[in-house]
């Protein structure tokens, strides 16, 4: 039977997602558009925006935040390129983006001394197995997997190494204690519904000695390039940015960040990523065809929420078959206006993605999951 009631808005797209309800472009009317952004207006446009950033995030005031070239992917790298060699590295890696920091440690760095620790799709790697004494590379939050990690409890205070966490999708969405992370990196692209191409970089006290001591024995890009004569380019995280950002999107995450301060500031965003995870759980635990790929419930992502088919009937086909039969439910929600870009990752197991960060409506998410039902059973059908 076809649902009743349609979620208002179809867009459950993992990045860029969603913008707040409301958001229109006419919030954008007063972005700085053809004015340089060395000048002192628009300037003071992207200083502001670190500074509200910040402070939504809860940052010590010890630490740095700055807008840098290429998105997360970009920060990420910079990350890697400026800091790591000086010790030992552990990569963790256990869905796509993990990988590629794997690749980029071992085929592009050729780090000597590499520890890359690994799990399935669906599981963390043993966290007790990290070294501390070492640098350590890791998602705080699999995007492509639905997996996080459940706190930053294993992560000592006493460390020696840096820790360097990709956040991308759990800034702004899941709590995190700063002290345990050295260098945080995330885009605005994701719990804030804002433009691709920017990236944040975050960067500790810690991060700052080692980047101010270390010269890593490779070229690095320009846009990567954090210091300039053994001292840290503080004018980065003052809003003099190393290429040009888009004021166009500056205007968009100071819009955003309105509507996030409206929300009641980070608990409230955090809090309203929860609800809409609550109402897949719900969901999930009265199906009898799909279940989280997620296997430890303490690990469940709240932002990139991913399902697998479990029904037997679709268990025991190829993988072939159940990629086919998922990628049908996709369509059949798209073509309905339902849910549009949804299916999972393209290298991750068959199955579904719903983005479930802050900007999107619980009520909507709930109005979707009777949805699910619908096309997982006419796609059925239709395979049979």
């Amino acid at each position: 039977m076809t649902p009743r009631i349609r979620p208002l808005s179809p867009l459950f797209s993992s990045g860029p997602t969603k913008k707040f309800t409301g958001w229109t472009p006419a919030y954008l009317s007063d972005a700085a558009l053809g004015r340089s952004h060395r000048a002192k207006d628009p300037k003071l446009k992207i200083t502001s925006a670190i500074d509200r950033m910040s402070g939504l995030l809860g940052l010590p005031d010890d630490y740095r935040l700055g807008i840098v070239p290429a998105s997360d992917t970009g920060a990420v790298e910079m990350a890697m390129w400026s800091v790591l060699g000086a010790c030992g590295t552990d990569v963790l890696a256990w869905e796509s983006f993990g990988k590629t920091w794997v690749a980029d440690a071992t085929k592009q760095l050729k780090l000597e001394d590499c520890r890359i620790l690994e799990a399935d799709w669906g599981d963390l790697p043993d966290l007790a197995q990290v070294d501390f004494s070492r640098d350590v590379v890791f998602t705080f939050n699999g995007t492509t997997s639905g997996v996080r990690v459940p706190d930053t409890n294993w992560i000592p205070g006493n460390r020696k190494g840096l820790t360097i966490a990709d956040a991308t999708s759990a800034c702004f969405s899941m709590e995190m204690d700063w002290t345990k992370l050295d260098i945080t990196t995330f885009s605005w692209q994701k719990s804030l519904g804002g433009e691709a191409g920017h990236g944040v970089i975050i960067l500790s006290p810690r991060a700052v000695a080692r980047l101010e001591s270390y010269n890593p024995p490779w070229p690095i890009p320009k846009i990567f390039q954090l210091t300039k004569g053994g001292k840290l380019v503080e004018g980065i995280f003052r809003g003099d940015t190393i290429n040009t950002p888009s004021l166009l999107c500056v205007e968009d995450l100071h819009v955003a960040l309105d509507w996030a301060e409206a929300q009641g500031g980070l608990s409230g965003l955090i809090s309203r990523s929860e609800a809409n995870l609550s109402v897949v759980q719900d969901f999930v635990a009265g199906s009898n065809w799909c279940g989280f790929l997620c296997s430890d419930s303490a690990n469940l992502s709240s932002t990139s929420i991913c399902l697998k088919l479990v029904h037997p009937n679709v268990a025991a086909r190829s993988v072939d078959e159940q990629a086919t039969l998922a990628k049908q439910m996709v369509a059949m929600l798209a073509n309905e206006g339902i849910a549009y870009d949804i299916g999972a990752y393209r290298s991750a197991p068959a199955g579904l993605r719903l983005w479930g960060g802050p900007t999107v409506e619980a009520e909507d998410m709930a109005a979707l999951m009777p949805w699910l039902d619908w096309a997982f059973e006419l796609a059925h059908k239709q395979q049979d």
